[in-house]
């Protein structure tokens, strides 16, 4: 499958005084290009937390933060789809920076999707998961 890629611009409000990423900010970039991923597959997830009752959290993330951003750096943050399963899906997702396609993180991120209302698990919609198992 070819990887879905977003990029982003590391600003001033990214990074600590010394204008190095700060570690935490990586994970925004990787929800980004997770919420960016679904949007294109058709699907705007406050739309579908609204009609259909259904969020999308993440259960577990393993990162490995190998080289840091700086400020201005462009980076690429790619999100492959794993197994999607019925409440559940998995993605691998890797930062690079545009100038020197160095990879900067590589992360395994598990999400759960929870009704709602009672914060229990719950089926993604059926063509949600076709979309993102699709080849």
């Amino acid at each position: 499958m070819t990887p879905f890629c977003w990029t982003v611009r590391v600003y001033w409000e990214d990074t600590d005084a010394g204008g190095v990423v700060f570690y935490a900010n990586y994970l925004k970039f990787l929800e980004r290009a997770r919420t960016e991923w679904v949007r294109s597959l058709g699907y705007d997830q406050s739309d579908m937390a609204r009609e259909t009752g259904v969020l999308m959290v993440v259960r577990h993330i393993e990162c490995d933060f190998i080289a840091s951003a700086r400020l201005d750096d462009e980076l690429d943050i790619t999100v492959v789809p794993g197994d999607v399963r019925g409440a559940r899906f998995s993605t691998t997702q890797t930062i690079t920076r545009r100038s020197d396609d160095a990879t900067l993180l590589t992360a395994s991120v598990k999400i759960a999707s929870l009704n709602a209302e009672t914060w229990r698990p719950t089926r993604l919609p059926l063509e949600l998961r076709d979309a993102m198992a699709a080849p």
